[in-house]
């Protein structure tokens, strides 16, 4: 039987390397945490540009080696101003691995 200690130190999250050249080698894209994907539907809550969309999705998935984001809120507004072609091809992955499609992301901002 699992044990809490167990439960909590599971490595439950699947990720994926996402090479960026652009920016000199890969980005570790992670399924978000249930806090971050919480976070995440509430920022959709308001109306935001693609590139603004991408960023939080950025920053919400895109960890170190631990799992841990690398980005925080502050860091938002760099975000949105890097390629969007970039952008786009991480939030393709972290969208695949979080299970949303569009029709996910139109629901949430609806809500």
């Amino acid at each position: 039987m699992l044990t809490r200690e167990k439960i909590l130190a599971a490595r439950d999250r699947a990720s994926e390397q996402v090479d960026v050249p652009e920016w000199g080698g890969p980005v570790r894209v992670s399924v978000m945490s249930g806090a971050q994907r919480e976070k995440l539907m509430k920022s959709l809550k308001t109306e935001h540009t693609p590139n603004e969309f991408a960023a939080h999705m950025v920053a919400a998935t895109v960890v170190d080696e631990a799992g841990v984001p690398i980005f925080t809120d502050d860091d938002l507004g760099v975000i949105a101003n890097k390629s969007e072609e970039v952008l786009a091809r991480i939030v393709g992955v972290a969208m695949r691995l979080n299970g949303f499609g569009a029709s996910a992301v139109e629901e949430a901002a609806k809500n």
